[in-house]
């Protein structure tokens, strides 16, 4: 019996022995096999070759761009206006009647004329009211001519020279883009502010724009054409190097694409549109996300492909 019970011992033995020796070969890659090569998702754009433009970015209130005070060439009571605010007028029409006339004297009564040909603005003159020649009785803006009033800080005052372009926008025409130029740069600052007062003239199609508008303005401070420009998000930091990955066909494997690493040199960032001076080329397909895990050769998935910047 002893005999039987170590005969059934030593065959559980060899079967568990081959057990654990058939789960081994399980585990073991076959021989020869290639490893898996992780692949990456990404999604990529197009690096374009346009335009880019550093401003800075003010605000400030639409004013008549030349406006004349109407005086009365004699003192006295006003009795009749001609006009209200918002009248257009020739040069000479009249604005108001003033009767110099006093007790136990009667004068004819004078007529004060608009020195230009405007629109009227203002009218602090009421019948009624006795005035003097230094009294203005209105105000006349000339023409349709604009102007905006904007104060720019002190560290910004090297950039600002005549001339420079400026776009305009306003909360009552959203979407329209109005264009004007630098025209007049005060000589002083503010010592209390630091800031120094700017001029830009506005155009005004249809006179659709009217003083007293709010009005926010980007004056266009540099402008380059022709460079290659590309989403800021695209480039990575490391070790005092900016780079982006490109995308490329496997060479070893056609069926597959490839990251490339290129270093870049960045010129201006301006609104997470960054331009790249060199290392790079327009046309070119650049990986915009997933790009922070890849290295240079790794396998990608392309999922989406963004549109590319505007040109412009």
């Amino acid at each position: 019996m002893k005999k039987i019970h170590l005969f059934i011992m030593v065959m559980g033995v060899l079967l568990m022995a081959g057990c654990n020796r058939g789960g081994d070969n399980k585990n073991k890659a076959a021989p020869g096999a290639a490893p898996e090569v992780p692949v990456f998702a990404v999604n990529t754009t197009t690096a374009v070759n346009g335009q880019i433009q550093d401003y800075l970015a003010l605000a400030g209130d639409i004013v008549a761009g030349s406006t004349v005070d109407t005086y009365s060439d004699v003192a006295g009571k006003i009795t009749r206006l001609y006009v209200s605010v918002g009248s257009r007028v020739t040069r000479n029409a009249p604005i108001a009647e003033v009767d110099p006339s006093k007790p136990g004297m009667t004068f004819i009564p004078g007529v004060a004329r608009s020195p230009i040909a405007g629109t009227v603005v203002a009218l602090p003159a009421q019948v009624g009211m006795t005035i003097s020649q230094a009294v203005p009785i209105a105000r006349v803006a000339g023409g349709s001519a604009l102007e905006i009033k904007i104060y720019v800080a002190e560290r910004f005052i090297s950039k600002m020279t005549r001339s420079l372009p400026c776009e305009i926008t306003l909360d009552a025409y959203p979407g329209e883009v109005f264009r004007g130029n630098i025209t007049e740069i005060s000589p002083v600052v503010d010592p209390s502010s630091r800031t120094m007062e700017v001029k830009v003239n506005v155009d005004n199609p249809g006179s659709r724009l009217k003083a007293g508008m709010f009005a926010k303005v980007k004056v266009i401070t540099e402008r380059k054409n022709n460079i290659v420009k590309i989403p800021a998000a695209a480039v990575i930091q490391r070790f005092g190097e900016n780079y982006v990955f490109t995308v490329e066909t496997d060479q070893g494997d056609p069926a597959f694409r490839v990251a490339r690493r290129k270093v870049i040199t960045p010129g201006i960032l301006i609104d997470r549109v960054l331009e790249v001076q060199a290392g790079l080329s327009a046309e070119e397909e650049i990986v915009i996300r997933g790009q922070t895990l890849l290295e240079d050769g790794a396998r990608i998935n392309v999922i989406d492909r963004v549109a590319p910047l505007s040109v412009n």
